[in-house]
């Protein structure tokens, strides 16, 4: 499995035993994580030097703030999974960046069930009304990777590679992009 998707899985995993074990008593069951790294090409091997990102979204209960939040997270949560030689000092850490989620479940997500999952899998294709959806698609046609986070304004990472089958450098494609 791909190293990010290793990590996110450990870290959702990590969340559930820190709110059933009650070491982070004020957690609620709906959470979402993801995780970016930084990689290197040896010319044999895609290596990970360490991670840029780590995405937590998270339920709780209305008596705890985002500082405990980000806080418990830290400790009970991401140092337990990543290992400290992935984490460094510009590691980006988004904790509950769409700042409280205290409603979750069926009742924090309108629509029907279902619905919402599979149009952001296949796209809307005819009117691109869905953020999340023109943050996906649109790269389709530009031959642009960008990753995006609920609650955060900016792609987490932004990744262009024609394999030289244009004119220009993947730097300046990049810079126009950005």
């Amino acid at each position: 499995m791909p190293f990010t998707h290793v990590l996110a899985t450990k870290l959702g995993a990590k969340l559930t035993e820190v709110r059933k074990n009650k070491t982070c008593p004020w957690l609620r069951p709906n959470g979402k994580t993801q995780v970016t790294v930084e990689y290197n090409n040896d010319g044999c091997a895609i290596v990970p030097i360490r991670v840029h990102t780590v995405l937590i979204s998270t339920q709780h209960d209305e008596t705890v703030n985002n500082d405990q939040i980000a806080k418990d997270l830290k400790e009970h949560v991401i140092k337990p999974v990543i290992s400290l030689q992935y984490l460094d000092d510009r590691t980006i850490f988004y904790l509950n960046p769409s700042g409280r989620f205290v409603i979750g479940g069926l009742h924090g997500d309108a629509g029907l069930t279902g619905r919402k999952i599979i149009i952001d899998t296949y796209g809307c294709w005819v009117l691109m009304v869905e953020v999340l959806s023109r943050a996906r698609i649109l790269p389709r046609w530009t031959g642009v990777v960008r990753t995006y986070a609920i609650g955060v304004a900016e792609p987490l990472l932004v990744f262009v590679a024609t394999y030289k089958t244009v004119k220009i450098p993947d730097k300046d494609i990049l810079a126009l992009i950005k």
